[in-house]
């Protein structure tokens, strides 16, 4: 029994190297220069920047193939939204990824694959840094690698992106740290997914969301979205959350005028059960873009994800969770600033804490609030797509 084992895991190295190899001997083949390939958060969402770039080019720019990549597991969501796809690693995207011209992805590719050197990579990422990011960070605590593997890894996959797109200043300033990424390769145009928030923030659209997902017109919405921890895992690639949140005590305070809407990580592999609280709570982990759940929110709760950067684009309120910011600031992560002392928003540590937060809602903006609009979010006027498409594939175009 043991030989076999040890037959099938060596049979199964064998096939996955020789898939390495062919993926770089078919990136010799002729171009297909129409066909841009698209990949959100590892194949498994219709979402985020890649989508906004979809979406403009499908509507300004018909010359050219848009083919998503795609988890084969999350296929009912690019079904859902009609648009052609390639499962991740199958033979079809083997012969198709290596001779795209043009490649948009969210975030990292596996570290063994070579980008052909006819195609251009523009690397969205996915959020303005508050928690430190690949080089910046003093140590690693996730599985399956080291502190020097895992900056290592990372660091060859930044050398692979032709462009990376920046939200803002601050941004592009860590970007090249936290990447060790060149400047003139940085497009520092706000984030095209961000669009969607300044172009349909409106009753009607608001209303028209709500009604799609089956929630109700007359109450608020709270959207809770934590980021996850490195040291909870399941596996490799796969974290566990475990909810702080008292959802009872919420429902009991806030039920008449409130319902709470979860949105967990694309990392997060344990569902959420928030059966027992019908009609208070709603997991929308699954809903493929965060940028509805935005829109229909009347506030936010976060703890150290880079949503709030987002969200700021509405300017309404944000409330940060933060019930273990001593281990993730001093063990985990760290921060990029002081946000303690500089949230623009308020900090709870626990259930009550929260609670209190969202009866003290002022409907007046506050100073913090304002000033970090100003600062994150001032290239945000519903062009962004439109920039970084001249700027990736029309300006090219011509040269």
């Amino acid at each position: 029994m043991r030989e076999l084992l040890q037959t099938l895991l060596k049979s199964k190295s064998i096939i996955k190297k020789m898939y390495h190899i062919l993926f770089n001997l078919i990136g010799y083949l002729p171009v297909k220069k129409d066909l841009i390939i698209f990949e959100s958060f590892l194949g498994k969402q219709y979402s985020d920047n890649p989508r906004a770039i979809y979406e403009y080019l499908k509507e300004h720019h018909p010359e050219y193939q848009l083919l998503w990549s795609i988890d084969k597991r999350y296929k009912q969501n690019f079904l859902d939204a009609k648009v052609s796809f390639v499962n991740r690693f199958s033979i079809k995207w083997l012969l198709l990824m290596p001779r795209a011209n043009y490649w948009v992805i969210n975030s990292r590719m596996p570290y063994w694959i070579r980008k052909p050197k006819h195609t251009v990579y523009l690397q969205t990422w996915h959020g303005t840094p508050l928690k430190k990011l690949a080089a910046d960070m003093e140590e690693v605590h996730m599985p399956g690698t080291t502190t020097d593997k895992y900056k290592q890894l990372f660091l060859m996959e930044t050398r692979n992106w032709d462009y990376l797109i920046s939200p803002n200043r601050y941004s592009t300033d860590i970007f090249q740290s936290a990447f060790q990424y060149n400047k003139e390769k940085i497009l520092e145009t706000g984030y095209p997914r961000n669009d969607y928030l300044i172009n349909n923030n409106t009753i009607e659209a608001v209303n028209s969301i709500k009604k799609s997902l089956g929630l109700p017109k007359n109450k608020k919405i709270i959207l809770y979205a934590p980021t996850w921890r490195d040291d909870e895992y399941v596996k490799v690639g796969q974290y566990k959350f475990t909810l702080h949140l008292e959802l009872e005590q919420l429902q009991r305070s806030l039920g008449d005028e409130y319902v709470i809407l979860l949105r967990m990580h694309y990392l997060i592999a344990n569902k959420m059960d928030v059966s027992t609280y019908k009609g208070f709570a709603h997991d929308f982990s699954k809903h493929d873009d965060i940028r509805d759940l935005y829109l229909i929110s009347d506030v936010l709760i976060t703890d150290y994800s880079s949503v709030f950067f987002d969200y700021l684009c509405l300017k309404r309120p944000i409330i940060f969770y933060t019930y273990d910011i001593d281990s993730y600031r001093d063990k985990l992560r760290g921060f990029y600033f002081d946000i303690e002392k500089d949230a623009p928003g308020t900090l709870a540590k626990t259930t009550e804490e929260v609670l209190e937060a969202i009866k003290s809602i002022e409907t007046k903006r506050s100073e913090s609030l304002i000033r970090f609009h100003q600062e994150f979010c001032n290239l945000e006027k519903g062009i962004s797509t439109e920039r970084v498409v001249k700027s990736v594939f029309l300006e090219r175009a011509t040269k």
